[in-house]
C-alpha cells in the first residue's frame, strides 16, 4: 500500500461551451486559451508534488490518448497510466474503473484524489490546506468532495448543504441541490453553509468500491470486468470494451455520492471555476483597467469590460461593450457576455447543417503523437499543409492510393524515406512523393521540424494512408 495520495485525473470530456476554440476533437481541457499551459497541464502542475502524490491516472478516450501523452511529455511529468475509454459512461464508471485499477495496483488502503482536467484553480496556501483536510476526512472512511464557497448566486452549479463539523474539519453532507433558479440561488448565498459542488473528490478506495457495490453495482461490475479484462497498449490501457459497455450511464454524484451516509464536504475558499463559458473565462482573465481580458495578437479600442482572443488573425474590436470575441483559425465567434450560455445552442445549429458541421468537430490544425499539421489551403485535387514534427518523432512508413506529395522544408532537418531510398533534407530543400510509393517523414534534429506539404489527386482525406509500419499501433 501506498503512503501517498494517487490522483485520477478525468480527461475524456469533448464539451463545446467554448466554441470555436474547443471542438468535438479539441476540448478545453487541452486548449491553451491563455497562457503557456493548458487546463490539463495546469492539473498536472498540482499533482506533481512527489512527497504527496504517486504519478497520475489519467482517464480519457482512444481519440485524446496522444494529446494526453504528449502534454505530460511536454512538462517531463510521468503517468501512472492512461485509461482509454471505449465510449462515455459517465463519471460513476470512470471512477470505478479507476478506483479497481488503484486497488489492484496500490491496495485497498490507497486514497484517491479524483479531479477534473478542465478546471482552472489557483493552487496556493488555500487550495493544499482544502487538499490536506480532504485527506485527513477521507483516511477516517469518509467520501468527501470538495465544496466552493460561492462568491456569487450561480444557476449553473449543483450545491452542497454542509452539516456537522467532523474531527478532520470536513463537514458532514447534509444534501445534495440540483442547479437552482436563481432565487434559490441567492437565498442559499444569504443563509450560508451552501458550496458550490466542484466535481473534485477524495475517496478511501476500500471504502469507494464497498459503497459501490451497495449502491451501484452493476456500474462497478461493468467497470471492474473491463479493468481486468483490458488490454496493454503501449503507455495505455485499453478498457474493454464490452464489459465497460454493461455500465448504466450515471455520474458518480447520482450513483453514489448522493445515497451514502459517509459523504463530507470540504469548505473550500480557493479561486475555482469550471470555466464552463466565455464569461467565466472573463471573470478569471486578468483584466486591464478598462475591465478587458485581451490575448495577444489584438487590438482593443474604446472597448469595455469584453474578451478578445484570437487563435489565428490579427482582432483588432473597437466601440464594444461586454462582449466576447473570439476567433480560431477558420471561424469567429461574437456575443454579449452575458448570452454565453447560449453557445452550446449555437452548436449544436452548426452541426445540424452539413456545411458547418466540421466546424464543430475539428480545427484546422490537428494533433499527432508526432506533431500535427495544419490546413492551410483547399482546392480542386490539390491541399496545402503545414506539417510539424517533434525532435525524434518519426511518421508511420505509409503510403496513398490517391494522391501524391511535394515536400518543402521550411524549418529544421527531415530524414526522408522513399521506397529503398533514405535522404537528408535541410531548409529550402524539397523531394516528391509519387502517387502509391512506401513513404516515411522523420524528424533526427534537435528543433522542430516544419514543412510545407502540397498534396495533389484525385482523393485528400486523411483516410487515404495506408500505415505498413507505425510506432503508435495505429492502423
Amino acid at each position: 500500500m501506498t503512503q501517498k495520495i494517487v490522483p485520477v485525473i478525468m480527461a475524456g470530456g469533448k464539451g463545446t461551451r467554448l466554441w470555436p476554440l474547443s471542438r468535438a476533437a479539441a476540448p478545453k481541457q487541452f486548449i491553451r486559451f491563455i497562457g503557456d499551459t493548458t487546463l490539463f497541464q495546469e492539473t498536472l502542475l498540482r499533482v506533481s508534488d512527489k512527497a504527496l502524490y504517486e504519478p497520475a491516472i489519467v482517464i480519457t478516450n482512444e481519440e485524446f490518448r496522444f494529446l494526453v501523452a504528449e502534454q505530460a511529455r511536454e512538462l517531463n511529468i510521468a503517468l501512472s497510466s492512461i485509461l482509454l475509454e471505449p465510449m462515455a459512461r459517465n463519471t460513476a464508471a470512470a471512477v470505478a474503473a479507476a478506483g479497481a485499477l488503484v486497488r489492484d495496483r496500490f491496495g485497498d488502503g490507497t486514497i484517491m484524489h479524483v479531479l477534473a482536467s478542465d478546471h482552472e484553480i489557483d493552487a496556493d496556501q488555500v487550495y493544499f490546506d482544502a487538499v490536506r483536510t480532504a485527506i485527513a476526512a477521507a483516511s477516517a472512511g469518509k467520501l468527501v468532495t470538495f465544496g466552493i464557497k460561492p462568491t456569487e448566486p450561480a444557476t449553473g452549479y449543483g450545491y452542497i448543504e454542509g452539516g456537522e463539523a467532523l474531527p478532520s474539519g470536513a463537514l458532514a453532507v447534509k444534501r445534495f441541490i440540483e442547479k437552482p433558479p436563481l432565487a434559490k440561488a441567492e437565498e442559499m448565498l444569504a443563509s450560508g453553509g451552501f458550496y458550490w459542488n466542484s466535481g473534485m473528490f477524495m475517496f478511501p478506495v476500500a471504502k469507494l468500491l464497498s459503497e459501490m457495490t451497495t449502491f451501484a453495482p452493476a456500474v462497478l461490475k461493468a467497470a471492474g470486468e473491463a479493468v481486468a479484462q483490458g488490454v496493454k497498449d503501449l503507455d495505455f490501457i485499453r478498457l474493454d470494451k464490452a464489459a465497460f459497455g454493461e455500465s448504466p450511464d450515471i455520474s458518480i454524484d447520482y450513483a453514489v455520492m448522493e445515497k451514502t451516509k459517509n459523504a463530507a464536504v470540504v469548505p473550500s475558499p480557493f479561486q475555482w471555476s469550471d470555466l464552463g463559458s466565455w464569461d467565466s473565462i472573463w471573470k478569471s482573465g486578468s483584466r486591464d483597467e478598462q475591465g478587458n481580458v485581451a490575448a495577444e495578437n489584438t487590438t482593443v479600442v474604446n472597448t469595455r469590460n469584453s474578451l478578445v482572443m484570437t487563435h489565428g488573425v490579427h482582432l483588432a474590436v473597437n466601440g464594444m461593450d461586454d462582449i466576447a470575441v473570439i476567433a480560431s483559425e477558420d471561424a469567429v465567434y461574437v456575443g454579449h457576455l452575458k448570452d454565453s450560455q447560449d453557445v452550446g445552442a449555437i452548436v449544436k445549429m452548426l452541426a445540424s447543417k452539413p456545411a458547418t458541421s466540421k466546424l464543430t468537430e475539428t480545427h484546422p490544425t490537428s494533433y499527432r503523437p508526432w506533431g500535427g499539421y495544419t490546413s492551410i489551403f483547399n482546392g480542386d485535387r490539390f491541399q496545402v499543409k503545414r506539417i510539424f514534427v517533434t525532435p525524434g518523432k518519426k511518421l508511420s512508413l505509409q503510403k496513398h492510393h490517391h494522391r501524391s506529395e511535394h515536400w518543402v522544408v521550411v524549418r529544421g532537418t527531415a530524414e526522408v524515406t522513399i521506397g529503398d531510398t533514405v535522404q537528408m533534407l535541410r531548409e529550402n530543400e524539397s523531394v516528391y512523393i509519387p502517387l502509391g510509393e512506401v513513404h516515411r517523414l522523420a524528424n533526427p534534429g534537435k528543433i522542430m521540424l516544419e514543412l510545407i506539404e502540397v498534396q495533389t489527386g484525385s482523393y485528400l482525406g486523411e483516410d487515404d494512408i495506408i500505415r505498413i509500419v507505425d510506432e503508435f499501433g495505429r492502423n
